[in-house]
């Protein structure tokens, strides 16, 4: 085990004997021989866990352990006594200790303890690794709009994120990405190296949801054989993401409400009050006021949870992004279906820009994988796009309201060919970063031909 450990004890032969043991067993060993000095060491080498005596001269070992948690709440520290003094013991446990040993203690027992203390220490190394993999794949930078509503709806989520008590609704329709911005507010927030436990209201029956929220004690319910915390427990600290809210039935908003307003709960078939420190963000694609109205919704916790709101266009009103979207899709489905697609015809960019998206992003990525799948490698034309795509154009045309980008220069009110390429092209610069080598690759034209055109449209 690559760790390493600080030894705070005022018996130097306990010292030797312990720091013996541990360098055995794969640990750099420091030690210090009163609280002061263990302080110190603590501070200077940042070790991975502590064993701590209670009695020391000058500062006791509780009142230690107190400043190590000030220092770092996390640090893993493993109190020992010659004598079984409750109240300490219990105070030291209070303040986080991770165990608690008594004097003499078999050399066996104290490494079971330490090799617990290594599972953890190792679980927060692979959680650190996923964090730092999360961050990266969920943040606001990588969010790919050009639509002004949506892009100050992201100022709004920035500023959100920073408070990390504020409780936020997302508000959207199906697929638009309510879970993506959740994750990327939480990892944007100060809470972004705990928890985001996720669950969706509308997949568990109520008295499932009632217990996988909240937790249950033995007895509870019939299969209920041993205490189970809930995910609001397992979550405490860091974020619980809520999707689908308007599905939570009356027993489990009365207690939702009791959470968001005390930071209190009872596990189901409990006694005793648990508090937890979550942040919620909550999401729904129902209308809340329509729910209100119909009695299904708590207008209490409908203004408890809509302290920061934020609504998420759908594709349709979104236009400017399908492109854009469509592009970033293809080459990251490139990546992952090991494919080498160039990009979409222009008929076919066409087709997906006039499409109503009723499934919204969540539909544009099963489309284009789907497409990708069944398609030989090289540009997507129409023929290789799905039939609901081709058939539902022409009605979906007809439908929207023509926007500027429909009416040619001249007044006519559709675009000439040369214009659509020229649109086209323009939506690939800006979807590539303007990188011209990538954007003609995409186009499937030599740099020379798309400079040329470049020029000829600004000479235009």
């Amino acid at each position: 085990m690559p760790y390493s450990a600080l030894i705070i004890d005022d018996e130097e032969l306990t010292l030797r004997t312990l720091s013996r043991s541990l360098r055995q067993e794969g640990f750099e060993v420091f030690t210090a021989l009163s609280g002061e000095d263990g302080l110190k060491a603590f501070q200077e080498q940042a070790p991975d866990l502590i064993l701590l005596d209670v009695v020391l001269p000058g500062m006791g070992g509780v009142e230690v352990l107190r400043q190590i948690k000030l220092a770092n709440a996390n640090a893993i520290v493993i109190m020992m006594s010659a004598y079984h003094f409750v109240e300490r013991a219990v105070e030291a446990m209070k303040l986080g200790a991770f165990d608690y040993l008594v004097k003499p203690f078999q050399l066996d027992d104290m490494m079971t303890t330490l090799h617990r203390a290594a599972e953890v220490l190792a679980l927060r190394v692979r959680v650190r690794d996923s964090v730092e993999s999360e961050k990266g794949r969920y943040n606001f930078g990588r969010v790919i709009t050009h639509n002004p509503v949506h892009i100050q709806m992201l100022e709004m989520a920035r500023k959100a994120a920073d408070a990390d008590r504020t409780t936020i609704l997302i508000l959207g329709e199906s697929g638009t990405g309510k879970g993506v911005l959740a994750r990327a507010i939480h990892y944007a927030s100060p809470r972004t190296s705990m928890p985001l436990l996720e669950l969706n209201c509308a997949a568990l029956p109520d008295a499932l949801l009632e217990s996988e929220l909240f937790g249950y004690e033995p007895g509870a319910f019939t299969d209920a054989r041993r205490r189970k915390e809930g995910l609001l427990e397992r979550a405490s600290g860091g974020t619980v993401f809520m999707d689908e809210i308007a599905n939570m039935s009356a027993s489990v908003q009365a207690k939702m409400l009791r959470v968001l307003e005390e930071g209190t709960f009872m596990r189901l078939g409990g006694t005793s009050t648990i508090t937890v420190n979550i942040r919620l963000i909550a999401a729904t694609n129902e209308n809340l006021k329509n729910a209100i109205s119909q009695g299904r919704f708590r207008e209490d916790l409908y203004y408890r949870m809509n302290v920061v709101q934020l609504y998420i266009p759908p594709l349709r009103e979104r236009r400017e992004d399908i492109l854009p979207l469509a592009l970033e899709i293809l080459q990251s489905l490139n990546k992952e279906l090991r494919k080498s697609f160039t990009g979409y015809s222009l008929a076919a960019a066409e087709l997906l820009e006039q499409y109503a998206w009723p499934g919204n992003i969540r539909e544009l990525r099963n489309v284009i994988e789907r497409t990708m799948i069944l398609t030989p490698e090289g540009e997507i034309d129409v023929n290789h796009l799905p039939e609901e795509i081709r058939d539902r154009h022409g009605e979906s045309r007809v439908s929207q309201p023509f926007s500027e980008a429909d009416i040619s220069p001249t007044g006519d009110q559709f675009l000439s060919l040369r214009e659509m390429e020229d649109h086209y092209i323009e939506q690939v610069l800006a979807a590539t970063g303007n990188n011209k080598t990538q954007a003609a690759r995409v186009l499937g034209i030599h740099p020379t031909s798309l400079l040329r055109r470049l020029k000829a449209m600004t000479v235009e």
